[in-house]
């Protein structure tokens, strides 16, 4: 295994101390709880919006602390649920007294210790809501979870829900939202190469060099089958069709998110967008907006995930505020 770190035990505060002073202006860190967070904290009159999980995801989900996001971004051991405490301290520097929403992925150990973290908080009177995103069209269950796990399109929920915070909509006004958009949101992935964790210094899966997994996780998680490598249009065509076939009704307007999972190099998302963007208006799939790069990684994995989002003039507009975020 080769990996540009220093100490195994040290990866991600020596990460979050790089990540803050190169956003001095923006962030700033909780080192012990690992927690990246905006610097101007707390907003009066805003809903406090809050997500997080294992790392490994970069540039999810410190990336996305700033101004039209995140407030905080509370960030796990490598592919491994951030602790109550974590997320309890989280809730707090987000509170301003409007209350505080939490965006969490699909997976048993994030639900479990986001959901005590909110009762934690309500002890201390701190009003908090949550959705789940369960975007992941490939598996209905995995190893990590009980029904379908939460993957790239959660960055749509992050976007959505931070233009409503920053417009001064309420706690129930942003969970009325995101019942409704979790429901719109459809991806699903693939890799030629598993991923290395770091601490393991193994890859996540076995797979040889003609073959590929279709319907990979984020932590590295295997998929529902492999096959034999097949050219960037087949590729993509596979998981489209998936996802497509997973709405009810295909009328209205879609927004598009290529994403890689960390090793995928930008030329090879521009093939996939070149075919998945005329293969979307042959089924007369009305794409208002393409989003394309590294959103929601898995370490060092190569392939990618695709996301629909389906969507009314009300989220495209939200979606297309402006943000100043880390990642920016």
């Amino acid at each position: 295994m080769k990996k540009i770190i220093n100490d195994k035990d040290k990866i991600i505060s020596q990460m979050l101390n790089g990540l803050q002073k190169a956003n001095e202006d923006k962030v700033k860190i909780n080192e012990e709880l690992k927690i990246v967070y905006r610097k101007d904290l707390p907003i009066k009159g805003k809903v406090g919006l809050i997500s997080g999980g294992g790392s490994g995801h970069e540039p999810a989900h410190a990336g996305y602390v700033g101004d039209g996001m995140l407030d905080c971004a509370i960030c796990g051991e490598i592919f491994t649920s951030p602790t109550p405490d974590q997320v309890l301290e989280a809730i707090k520097l987000a509170d301003s007294g409007e209350g505080v929403f939490m965006v969490i992925k699909n997976y048993t150990g994030d639900v479990m210790n986001f959901e005590m973290a909110k009762d934690m908080a309500e002890m201390e009177g701190i009003n908090v809501d949550y959705i789940i995103v369960n975007d992941d069209v490939a598996v209905e269950d995995s190893t990590y979870t009980t029904g379908r796990r939460g993957i790239a399109g959660t960055i749509f929920v992050h976007k959505v829900l931070g233009a409503m915070a920053r417009s001064g909509k309420s706690l129930e006004e942003m969970k009325a939202m995101a019942e409704k958009i979790v429901k719109n949101i459809k991806s699903m992935g693939m890799a030629t190469k598993a991923c290395i964790n770091p601490i393991s210094g193994k890859e996540s899966f076995d797979l040889s060099e003609d073959d590929m997994e279709i319907g990979v996780g984020i932590h590295g998680e295997p998929g529902v089958k492999q096959e034999k490598i097949k050219t960037a249009d087949e590729i993509s065509k596979e998981l489209l069709d998936h996802i497509l076939g997973d709405y009810e009704n295909l009328d209205g307007d879609f927004v598009l998110m290529v994403n890689g999972m960390g090793q995928t190099t930008e030329m090879e998302l521009f093939i996939v967008n070149n075919f998945a963007s005329d293969y979307l208006k042959e089924r007369n799939i009305n794409i208002k907006k393409t989003f394309l790069g590294n959103f929601m990684t898995s370490m060092d994995m190569a392939g990618f995930s695709l996301t629909l989002f389906k969507v009314d003039e009300e989220i495209l507009k939200l979606l297309e505020e402006n943000v100043d975020i880390v990642r920016g």
